[in-house]
């Protein structure tokens, strides 16, 4: 059996930036060379940089990526999907026209007879109460709500003011490197066969014996994921080439 597990691609929705227009390209290259020949693929948050499923709408810049996700379901593909700190707003879509398992906090349970935990990992950096309030809000049925109120195109435009301010955020080298070993410290304790983070961007595998850690890293600056086969982890930079 095949697994595979990538996070953080954080799509955009306006492909008028060319570097972003590629980027996506190169995502979706990907996605259709899983097609067929993967059975199970595990999305552990963050694929869409902003992600909300209204009632009746989709955004439309995400239509190939779904067409793909949709390509790769059919083919007999089990998707899970572990909601991340971009794409939390799940809703039915995925769901109902994808087939996708979708989880807002975790996903625990077994594949080819291993066990998983596969979490984005967000919710277990310790520190940063800032963040965590405004998670908490966030969240909540009432911002949901009160969102559903406006046109897309408004929540959209906001949403695309909050990841600017986000990517403008620079956190020193001494503390990416601290929450890197945060999750990993975290993941030697859990008593699962694989052990899957995301959040840091940072690509990882480290093992105990036979319980293995995972980080699959990004795709802004590593275009990397983890592929799984008869029971063994292997850290993969993707090429079109």
């Amino acid at each position: 059996m095949k697994v595979i597990i990538a996070s953080d691609f954080h799509l955009k929705y306006d492909f008028r930036n060319f570097d972003e227009k590629k980027r996506t390209e190169k995502a979706l290259a990907f996605f259709d060379s899983l097609i067929g020949n993967t059975d199970v693929l595990i999305l552990n948050g963050d694929v869409f940089d902003f992600w909300i499923s209204w009632k009746n709408v989709i955004i439309e810049a995400y239509f190939p990526v779904l067409k793909k996700l949709s390509e790769i379901s059919e083919s007999g593909c089990r998707i899970i999907y572990v909601a991340g700190n971009h794409d939390f707003w799940l809703g039915d879509f995925l769901k109902n026209f994808i087939k996708a398992e979708l989880y807002k906090e975790h996903f625990k349970g077994e594949i080819d007879g291993k066990t998983y935990f596969v979490t984005h990992g967000d919710s277990y950096l310790a520190g940063d109460l800032r963040y965590k309030a405004f998670r908490m809000i966030i969240r909540s049925k009432l911002v949901r709500y009160v969102v559903n109120l406006f046109h897309p195109d408004f929540i959209l435009g906001m949403a695309s003011l909050m990841s600017r301010s986000s990517r403008k955020r620079v956190f020193p080298k001494w503390l990416i490197g601290k929450r890197k070993e945060q999750l990993a410290t975290i993941a030697k304790t859990m008593n699962y066969d694989f052990i899957v983070f995301g959040h840091t961007h940072k690509p990882e595998i480290k093992n105990w014996g036979e319980k293995y850690y995972l980080n699959a890293g990004d795709w802004t600056k590593h275009y990397s994921y983890i592929e799984i086969k008869n029971g063994v982890a292997e850290l993969i930079f993707f090429s079109v080439f």
